[in-house]
């Protein structure tokens, strides 16, 4: 039989179709495999990992900061609720911690005499009447013993007169003799009612003097009730009559005795509002209201006395201690943080709440708009309406930060 070239060719072209066809489904699976393997696998995280993982990036950020009781204390930390402040319209005004002239006394002794012992030391708190100190000397016996003797001489003079003026009144006795009886009678009583008061000067007991028992000492007593702020006398020391030996101060009525200057007198007024420093209690800002304002110029330097009552009396407040004070003016009140509790990141500044948590406190950061500063004090403004009762951190916000930042790194690893 013939061979026929024809049928051959036929099936060398249907062939070569086929494995065309098969080559080109081949490759389109392979495609598809790859694709599906690219999505199952990248970065060597399925895609399920892959959602997780940005679902965890966006819980990786730590918007809250615990710290314990202990480091709450070491660090000092400062809680409050927002307070309202005038940033504007003020006087600024130095002075000192001033009592009135009712509330210091100076101890003093009436006569010349030694100290035998001293009952306090500077700082002491005495109530009024408590006796400070002791004093011993001849004077002291010897005005004893004459208010003894001045006090027997009248009782004789007083029977003498007293006889008398029976004998007068009888009409056997003479009028001369009544009359002398009757002003040395007077005499005496004049002499022991001197003598008496001197004692009673002394805090001598007068009834036990005319009873016979002297007192070999005598006690000074403290006129008022308050702190010990100065003792000028040692143990066997003389003194001199009206020499101060102690000094007492009743702190309970301290005030704040502020010198503004002409220029600002007209601004200042009675019923205002101070808020001073005193260098003493670094950190801590005292309130005030002034209840007087001198009508008089002092002339170095030309400015009046502004007294003012202090609200919220803290610390060792010791008259003398030097102030530095606002008096406000104008009553425009914005709500303020000290600067110590505002942190910037980026273009944005914060503050951080605080809520105590068993002994634990908890901290969280809320964006405020910052306004007029004033020493270190900032305005604040917040986005949001917050409770009236929210307390914030008032110091140590870097610090408060940090710790958050350092919480998102721990948390990311």
């Amino acid at each position: 039989m013939p061979f026929n070239y024809n049928i051959l060719i036929n099936k060398k072209m249907k062939n070569t179709r086929y494995i065309t066809f098969t080559l080109l489904i081949f490759l389109l699976v392979v495609t598809a495999c790859g694709n599906k393997e690219k999505h199952k696998v990248e970065d060597g995280h399925s895609h399920d990992d892959v959602i997780k993982s940005e679902n965890n990036d966006n819980h990786d950020k730590v918007e809250e900061v615990m710290i314990s009781k202990q480091q709450f204390e070491t660090l000092k930390m400062k809680i409050d609720a927002i307070t309202e402040r005038n940033m504007s319209g003020y006087v600024e005004a130095n002075g000192t911690l001033e009592v009135p002239p009712q509330n210091e006394a100076a101890i003093t002794s009436v006569v010349g005499a030694n100290v035998v012992s001293i009952k306090v030391i500077e700082g002491d708190k005495v109530n009024k009447g408590q006796v400070v100190a002791y004093l011993s000397h001849p004077t002291i016996i010897k005005m004893q013993t004459d208010y003894l003797n001045a006090y027997s001489n009248s009782n004789f003079m007083k029977k003498n007169y007293e006889r008398q003026q029976k004998l007068y009144d009888a009409g056997v006795g003479s009028g001369a003799n009544f009359q002398k009886a009757e002003a040395e009678y007077e005499a005496s009583k004049a002499m022991v009612n001197g003598l008496e008061a001197q004692l009673r000067l002394l805090s001598v007991n007068t009834a036990s003097v005319r009873k016979g028992i002297i007192a070999q000492s005598i006690s000074l007593r403290s006129p008022i009730e308050g702190f010990v702020q100065k003792v000028e006398v040692k143990t066997g020391q003389y003194v001199d009559p009206q020499t101060e030996l102690f000094e007492i101060v009743n702190t309970h009525h301290v005030h704040a005795d502020l010198m503004v200057f002409e220029k600002d007198v007209y601004k200042v007024k009675k019923g205002q509002k101070v808020v001073f420093n005193v260098q003493s209690i670094p950190g801590e800002e005292l309130s005030a209201e002034i209840y007087s304002v001198s009508k008089t110029f002092e002339e170095n330097p030309k400015a009046v006395h502004v007294h003012a009552e202090i609200e919220n009396k803290t610390g060792n407040l010791i008259p003398g201690m030097y102030i530095k004070g606002k008096i406000q003016t104008e009553n425009a009140q914005t709500t303020a943080l000290p600067e110590s509790a505002i942190i910037k990141e980026g273009d944005k500044f914060y503050v951080f709440t605080a809520e105590r948590e068993n002994e634990d406190w908890s901290f969280k950061p809320i964006e405020v708009l910052l306004g007029a500063k004033d020493d270190n004090w900032i305005a604040v403004q917040f986005f949001e309406e917050l409770d009236k009762n929210t307390k914030f951190a008032y110091n140590n916000a870097y610090y408060l930060n940090a710790e958050m930042q350092k919480g998102e790194t721990e948390h990311a690893h």
